[in-house]
């Protein structure tokens, strides 16, 4: 409740927060256009495999030039200023530097960010969830022996959530259920960055304005999205999940709590604490009103009568029953969000949802009938979509992880709606992401056999 107060003491002492961010896509400009409004921070250091469109971005959203003309990242420390080039391992490893946020949306090339951030006795901030989604829980481990903070990013929605969660706790309740909106229908697994427009509601003149990436904002309409960023959600606060991937019930903010509910008393759930997505359309395409779609919630219940009467006498929308509450933020703002995080892993030593067990994965599956000699292109793309199922089966069938299905060949035919296997693919197992995440399925795998 106190990090501005924090953040403007730093700010007094001559004691910024010393920042080096690795990606200025369109999330990094987000969090770009709130650091020269936010005391106590210093963005040190910008790594970009292309600094001119870095430069192009900070222009964007505000920045002006000569706060980016720093010689070197040493010259900027000095000045005050901020340095843009293309080494991120000079920022990783610069003395000076007190937290990296990752922001390149690279799911392998964040986890080499992120360990070597971690050797250098950096906090991270890691917006790529991708990469949290396939070896989170491995990563925390890696960071907490390093002793420093790793975190999840505040304004994702991941982070949101687990803050619902967490007031949720703190408060007393249980967690019934905790999850975001979305637009879906079950075809739109099968979108392309081709078709993403139409279905995403906007024009193709608007996303190029908005210098919005097809394949990324395809990721989120396929169904990839959700499901990493569901999964993300699990490890972090032990939520299970649905047997066979995300149901999408549909529903206003209204019915969320008639809805997320076990079925035994009426909603959809399998049982209680899961993680699930909110859908802002009915079955047959039409929009409801009053939607979830860009918020998060969480529904808790009451215990005793005496809380379910409270929830009544303030005015609670509950369900029928009285017992089921959801409390929601209807929208998130993603990248402007991220000073959050980063007052928190810095001046608390508290990551902004973490993970903490192994209880989700994100397995690649097919979009379409896939033959041999054919390359996955990766969540969004054109091949794969991501389905969410627990840990414990996706370890048991050896499934990929969308997160590592980025250039790698079929070996053999895989059919439409399929999940892929490590038999299915050839894969480079050279990369320290795909050792982490075997090292990660060594680990747990015991635990989850047992489970099962």
């Amino acid at each position: 409740m106190n990090l501005h107060a924090k953040l403007l003491a730093r700010a007094a002492q001559g004691k910024p927060i010393r920042i080096g961010l690795i990606g200025a896509g369109k999330f990094g400009s987000m969090y770009l256009a709130q650091v020269p409004r936010t005391p106590g921070v210093h963005l040190a250091g910008i790594a970009d495999l292309s600094p001119a469109n870095a430069q192009a971005n900070l222009a964007r959203v505000g920045w002006e030039p000569q706060r980016t003309q720093a010689a070197s990242l040493d010259a900027a420390l000095r000045e005050g200023t901020t340095h843009v080039g293309e080494d991120w391992q000079a920022l990783v490893r610069h003395p000076a530097i007190d937290v990296i946020v990752e922001c390149t949306g690279h799911p392998i090339a964040a986890v080499d960010h992120c360990l070597e951030a971690f050797a250098h006795g950096k906090h991270v901030v890691n917006v790529t969830v991708e990469a949290d989604a396939f070896c989170g829980p491995l990563l925390a481990r890696r960071a907490a022996e390093a002793s420093v903070v790793y975190s999840l990013a505040f304004g994702d929605q991941p982070a949101l959530i687990c803050d619902l969660v967490d007031w949720a706790r703190t408060c007393g309740f249980p967690v019934v259920a905790a999850g975001r909106g979305h637009k879906w229908l079950p075809h739109f697994s099968e979108s392309t960055p081709d078709t993403v427009w139409d279905n995403w509601g906007l024009t193709p003149e608007q996303a190029r304005r908005g210098g919005l990436n097809p394949k990324m904002f395809n990721s989120f309409l396929d169904g990839s999205k959700p499901s990493i960023e569901s999964t993300a959600v699990a490890n972090a606060t032990g939520l299970s999940v649905p047997s066979n991937g995300l149901l999408y019930p549909p529903a206003s903010i209204a019915d969320i709590p008639y809805v997320t509910r076990p079925r035994s008393e009426g909603g959809v759930l399998e049982r209680k604490g899961m993680v699930e997505v909110i859908s802002s359309l009915e079955t047959d395409g039409r929009e409801i009103p009053y939607e979830i779609r860009m918020g998060v919630w969480v529904t808790v219940e009451a215990e005793t009568e005496y809380i379910k009467n409270c929830f009544e006498e303030y005015k609670a929308h509950t369900d029928p029953s009285g017992r089921y509450f959801t409390l929601y933020k209807r929208w998130h703002l993603i990248g402007l969000e991220v000073g959050m995080s980063v007052a928190s892993v810095a001046l608390r030593n508290e990551p902004t949802g973490v993970a903490t067990c192994w209880n989700a994965d994100v397995v690649a599956t097919a979009k379409r009938d896939l033959a041999p000699g054919e390359v996955l292109d990766g969540e969004g793309g054109y091949t794969v979509w991501g389905k969410l199922l627990p840990a414990a089966t996706s370890a048991a069938m050896g499934g990929v992880p969308l997160g590592l299905a980025h250039d790698i060949k079929v070996v053999r035919p895989v059919r439409q709606g399929q999940s892929l296997t490590w038999a299915d693919v050839a894969i480079d197992t050279t990369t320290r992401a795909y050792q982490l995440r075997q090292q990660m399925e060594d680990l747990y795998r015991p635990t989850l056999n047992e489970a099962a």
